[in-house]
């Protein structure tokens, strides 16, 4: 069963999806996820087939368009504001704190992709969730100053944001938002230099395997700046103390960001890896959705 359903972030009204367990009964009491969907994605996606798989183990399971992105409210549209998506999980669990069947006191966070860096990070201020997990986790802010794990000089990010403040004042000055793509936006786009993840996002992203209108798969230019300077990793030693569940593909580009999560990582944890699957088949390939999602299960069973 899945409800449309909506909470706020401030002023900005979220739209959701509850996802709820089978046999559902309004006078039991059920652990409780949020789940935090990949950048430039929404909740229809890849996110929601995970919360549908998890809720038939028993569990209530809400996930959301980001603000600014998908059916959610806001403006600018499109913005990737790493600090907000943090907040929209935050404003996600007092959504959950307020239905009467679900147990407070058994929360948990996951996300795919981007969504799996910003539930790490969630989760090191937010103690209402007990455990966290990241299935092709990609921090924002150490992704976007890296290609893949190697540091981007800093010269170039420095182009990078001189480009976005360009573009701050144009803006200003009445000209139109720019946006860059998360994903190569046409087939011609990719040759042979593309990294293996932004070909299958493609994929994913472009064609009827995973389009949705409501997934535009780029962000405005200006996010850039928000984008650069948000990190996940510094306080995970320090404040990630909740179980931690990463799970990655062995062909996955982006496995070293769980790499990395695991190795700071000082509470119990488990790194997961699923031999043979690449980032973007993690998304929806049932055999290593099967794989990912019989790890989740007890995983978060233990709350």
């Amino acid at each position: 069963m899945v409800n449309d359903v909506s909470f706020t972030n401030k002023a900005v009204k979220i739209a959701a999806h509850l996802h709820l367990p089978d046999n559902f009964r309004e006078d039991k009491k059920y652990p409780a996820l949020v789940g935090v969907h990949p950048a430039g994605g929404v909740k229809e996606q890849t996110i929601g087939l995970y919360a549908k798989r998890l809720a038939a183990h028993g569990f209530v399971v809400v996930v959301y368009d980001s603000s600014y992105q998908g059916a959610s409210g806001g403006e600018p549209r499109l913005l990737e504001d790493p600090t907000t998506r943090v907040e929209d999980a935050r404003c996600a669990a007092d959504f959950l704190t307020t239905l009467p069947y679900v147990d407070a006191e058994r929360m948990g966070v996951f996300g795919i992709c981007a969504g799996g860096g910003y539930a790490l990070a969630v989760a090191q201020t937010e103690r209402r969730f007990k455990a966290v997990a990241g299935v092709s986790a990609t921090p924002m802010g150490e992704a976007a100053r890296t290609f893949f794990g190697r540091p981007i000089p800093d010269a170039e990010l420095i182009g990078m944001l001189q480009a976005a403040a360009a573009q701050r004042t144009a803006e200003a000055r009445g000209a139109q938002p720019a946006y860059a793509p998360f994903t190569p936006e046409r087939f011609e786009d990719i040759d042979d230099n593309t990294p293996v993840m932004l070909r299958e996002a493609y994929d994913y992203y472009r064609t009827p395997r995973g389009q949705h209108p409501n997934a535009k798969g780029r962000f405005l230019m200006t996010s850039l700046d928000r984008m650069l300077a948000f990190s996940t990793f510094p306080l995970i030693p320090s404040l990630l103390t909740q179980p931690l569940l990463l799970i990655a593909g062995s062909k996955a580009d982006t496995k070293v960001y769980s790499d990395q999560a695991y190795a700071l990582s000082k509470g119990p944890k488990e790194l997961f890896v699923i031999e043979g699957a690449t980032h973007v088949a993690m998304y929806d390939v049932p055999e290593y959705v099967d794989q990912a999602v019989a790890k989740l299960a007890p995983f978060f069973s233990n709350l």
